[in-house]
């Protein structure tokens, strides 16, 4: 394919690029997010300018990002540098995990299990925050909550950290392994919430180029069959839950018996639910805890 010096119409630069992607295998919708990236305008506004030029010098820029998208696989986000979740917009980089739609359900679990129990101003821990979402997304939506974020990477705090003055939510951010910190600092919860590494090294194959290429392999794997994060932040979870609260999980989908059977051999008291994404997959493993001992 040539490529085009002169102006020309949003539609047909659109089409190009859609065609383009088809024919190399990728998703053809990616053409949509760069281009409205390119032009710096909303969707709507985007769909009205089908018949407006397009000047040279951004196709140039768009045409350069749909062809290393096609050779790479580098994701949309990485070029637009945000992505959108609970309906805001988070800064992203190579240092965190891009979130995914599944996890705005987690948060929703969070928030409808702690109200049906009455917790009205918890302690909450996000563990492992990558870039944040989980732990300010519960500082903005859950009202008096006093919210905890650690994470193992410097780099990834920083975005966090970042994401937090965005979007002016009150997060503690904590470098340190999983729930260390919060043993250190003697720090107690209400809610330990987690998406944390849960791919075996045996499944990367089976993950597209855009994620295991772009991810940081250190929010994505997971030794002892994916298990091992849940495992040690299971283990350290009773000197950090209160006697009575909850533990929140995002697991792969073949991962919820395993999850649930750590949990009630860890504590003696549970009432613990595997839960269902969007797309009918096991997702979450969300569990109250009364346990007294």
């Amino acid at each position: 394919m040539n490529k085009m010096k002169h102006a020309k119409k949003q539609y047909e630069v659109l089409q190009w690029a859609s065609l383009f992607l088809e024919k190399n295998n990728r998703e053809p919708r990616v053409a949509e997010l760069l281009l409205q990236h390119h032009l710096q305008i909303g969707r709507s506004e985007f769909f009205a300018n089908m018949r407006d030029e397009v000047p040279s010098h951004i196709i140039e820029k768009f045409e350069g990002d749909v062809r290393e998208h096609a050779e790479t696989g580098k994701p949309v986000q990485h070029f637009t540098g945000y992505e959108s979740f609970y309906g805001r917009d988070f800064e992203v980089n190579k240092n965190v995990l891009i979130p995914r739609p599944e996890t705005e359900e987690l948060i929703e679990h969070v928030l409808k299990v702690g109200k049906q129990l009455g917790i009205e101003s918890p302690t909450i821990v996000d563990v492992g925050t990558g870039s944040g979402v989980i732990a300010i997304t519960l500082a903005v939506e859950y009202s008096n909550a006093t919210v905890y974020a650690t994470d193992i990477s410097s780099q990834a705090l920083e975005v966090a950290s970042k994401n937090a003055k965005e979007h002016h939510a009150k997060v503690n951010f904590l470098q340190g392994d999983f729930l260390q910190p919060l043993i250190t600092n003697n720090i107690k919860a209400d809610i330990i919430v987690s998406n944390p590494p849960y791919i075996s090294e045996e499944e990367s194959e089976l993950l597209s180029d855009t994620v295991k290429n772009f991810d940081p392999s250190l929010a994505l794997f997971a030794d002892e069959n994916g298990l091992a994060a849940y495992k040690q932040i299971i283990a350290s979870a009773p000197h950090v839950l209160n006697r009575s609260g909850i533990l929140a999980f995002e697991i792969g989908h073949e991962q919820g018996q395993a999850v649930s059977n750590l949990i009630t051999r860890q504590f003696s008291n549970t009432e613990t639910e595997v839960l269902k994404d969007i797309n009918g997959k096991n997702r979450m493993v969300v569990s109250i805890i009364n346990d007294n001992n």
